[in-house]
């Protein structure tokens, strides 16, 4: 940035400053300024603007936002600049700007001091910094000539002591015909939006482009849809989403918002990037296409309660720095899982057989990851943290708590209404825990918080659950759980396909070989560890892949697409075959009126 744009920017927020001298300098915001001027080169040009800096200023970048993975945003940073002026706080400004002294002092942080002893404390300094950004996704941001999705924490400096102070985001150099969406409110300026606080203006992802954009009818509150991208029908997606937030908030009895906002994108490039995040008022969602969008959206949206509003201890405040441990998760994310499979199946989305297969998949899940015997579901919530190392991934080392916290919450919801003889259920858990912590401001005190709203609402100890199976590794007997509904679980022996060798995922989102399993079809075929995957069956290689090895026949002849040491090679080979218990739940003959009432009641959603 040379010096007339700076001499520019600092005049600018001069004017601004000037329009608030009825305001008191307790008020003043910190004001961002992101330009997409560069959308080939995939780059934020970001120039941050603080009022009453001092004589020295310390900004940071955080080092990792909401998906528990220390990811180091700042290494996206380069060409740190800082500009000060002596001028009066509020009052006009003809000063220069003069440049300041920018020391980096680790990572992510960076110190800013004036070089001169003579000027003394100044009022704003006014920062700038190049960010290069072109991942896609819910959880990255990007930056390029088709559309700009902005994670603003991976992309906005801090200030340590001032997160609380008021916070305003401005865009410039859009391109033609491109519009914004954010979920925050629209600030003085043009394509500007203002906040509470730091951590409210990074609570709020902002989508900029040619997306399309309507509302949901008939709901309780207002819910708009964003969605960029193709292979999707406006009318298939806005039905399911009516169903699900009419569900959600019925079940939970709260609006805790005035507008919510689901942000999509359909398409291939979802493949690398998919997945949703949760945020206060809104949620992002990458997926391939429309059908997949409705399970997504019924979990990301009951993040809105579960683990945004309702919110262990152990997460609270957030700390952008280092890792926060908590032992929780199973509960934040499993069970916002088993919420999402209840609101599929309680809004018709899923009839009550796809409901039961998704249990029964969750079970053959579990039992095919041997560190079941030894990792228990608040464990894997500690080790979360270590989720982007590919030997951890490795069903001989961990397991999921989406996948056992799932699993837990529907065991969990059947227990308390055989407790209570189905009068009382975990939406009864959920609403209290609302009431008693996300309305009082108050936090969880991890697993332990959540035991005693159980107690509390069922009137029953619980020690051996929680003991068991939360915090132990004791054999989840499906069936004692299962049967007080009229349900069993039939284990069966089944040989699946096994591609013969272990997939590796870099931060970029492309593959490569990890290892191959000896005596293979992979490896008769050349395969090698360290070989970069192409493509498979000629497609992008990735989880839609590994979802449809489950439907392949052992022996199914496949083909690879592999670059090494610079050149390109096509292998073809068969796919092996591993044994695994394959689960499906089913509904006993004869079950009682008990075991009906019980069964009704948690695919109903309702109580005696």
């Amino acid at each position: 940035m040379n010096l007339k744009r700076w001499q520019t920017a600092v005049a600018r927020f001069a004017l601004v400053v000037a329009a608030l001298t009825s305001v008191k300098t307790a008020s003043a915001t910190i004001r961002y300024t992101i330009s997409l001027a560069h959308p080939a080169k995939h780059i934020f040009h970001v120039t941050m603007q603080v009022p009453e800096a001092g004589r020295e200023l310390v900004v940071a970048m955080p080092a990792w936002n909401a998906t528990y993975d220390i990811r180091d945003f700042a290494y996206r940073v380069s060409d740190v600049r800082a500009f000060g002026s002596s001028c009066t706080f509020g009052g006009p400004c003809a000063a220069p700007a003069s440049p300041l002294h920018v020391e980096k002092l680790d990572k992510q942080t960076w110190k800013i001091t004036d070089p001169s002893s003579i000027a003394g404390s100044l009022p704003y300094v006014t920062v700038s910094y190049d960010d290069f950004w072109n991942d896609p996704g819910p959880f990255d941001s990007q930056l390029n000539e088709h559309h700009a999705f902005l994670n603003l924490a991976e992309v906005l400096f801090y200030i340590p002591t001032r997160r609380a102070e008021k916070s305003e985001v401005a865009y410039e150099d859009l391109s033609a015909n491109w519009r914004i969406a954010e979920e925050l409110p629209a600030g003085a300026a043009e394509h500007s939006f203002v906040a509470g606080s730091y951590d409210a203006l990074v609570d709020a992802p902002a989508e900029i482009g040619t997306f399309q954009e309507f509302s949901l009818p008939a709901t309780n509150a207002h819910f708009r849809v964003v969605v960029d991208g193709m292979n999707w029908s406006q009318t298939e997606l806005s039905d399911a989403l009516e169903k699900i937030v009419t569900y959600e908030t019925g079940m939970m009895r709260d609006t805790p918002f005035r507008e919510y906002t689901f942000f999509f994108h359909f398409g291939p490039y979802a493949e690398a990037g998919g997945g949703g995040m949760e945020h206060s008022n809104c949620t992002a969602i990458a997926v391939p296409s429309g059908d997949a969008a409705p399970a997504v959206a019924a979990h990301e949206f009951f993040h809105l309660w579960n683990v945004k509003r309702i919110r262990p201890q152990t997460l609270q405040p957030v700390d952008y720095t280092k890792e926060m441990w908590t032992r929780a998760l199973w509960f934040a994310e499993g069970v916002t899982s088993t919420y999402a499979s209840f609101a599929m199946v309680r809004t018709g989305l899923w009839d009550r057989e796809r409901f039961y297969q998704d249990l029964g998949q969750q079970f053959t899940a579990l039992e095919a990851r041997p560190a079941h015997l030894w990792q228990s579901a608040e464990e894997s919530s500690l080790d979360t943290w270590l989720d982007k190392y590919d030997y951890y991934n490795q069903p001989q080392i961990s397991i999921s708590y989406y996948n056992k916290g799932q699993i837990l919450g529907v065991m969990l919801d059947l227990a308390i209404r055989d407790a209570t003889s189905n009068r009382k259920s975990l939406d009864d858990v959920m609403r209290a825990m609302d009431q008693d912590y996300a309305h009082r401001g108050k936090f969880y005190d991890d697993s332990a918080g959540v035991e005693r709203e159980v107690v509390r609402v069922s009137g029953r100890s619980f020690e051996d659950f929680f003991a068991k199976y939360v915090a132990g590794t004791a054999e989840i007997p499906y069936n004692d759980f299962l049967r007080v509904a009229g349900l069993q679980a039939n284990p069966e022996e089944r040989d699946v396909a096994d591609l013969g060798f272990v997939a590796s995922r870099a931060a970029n989102g492309s593959f490569s070989v990890e290892s191959v399993v000896p005596g293979s079809g992979a490896e008769k075929a050349g395969l090698q560890s360290g070989d970069a995957i192409l493509q498979f069956n000629g497609q992008p290689f990735g989880g839609q892949v590994m979802r449809s090895l489950f439907q392949s026949a052992p022996g199914t002849a496949v083909t690879m697409r592999i670059r090494r040491d610079g050149s390109t090679r096509d292998l073809s080979f068969a796919l092996g075959k591993r044994a695994i218990q394959v689960y499906s739940v089913s509904e006993i003959a004869n079950a009682s009126d008990r075991q009906k009432r019980i069964r009704e009641g948690m695919l109903h959603g309702t109580t005696d």
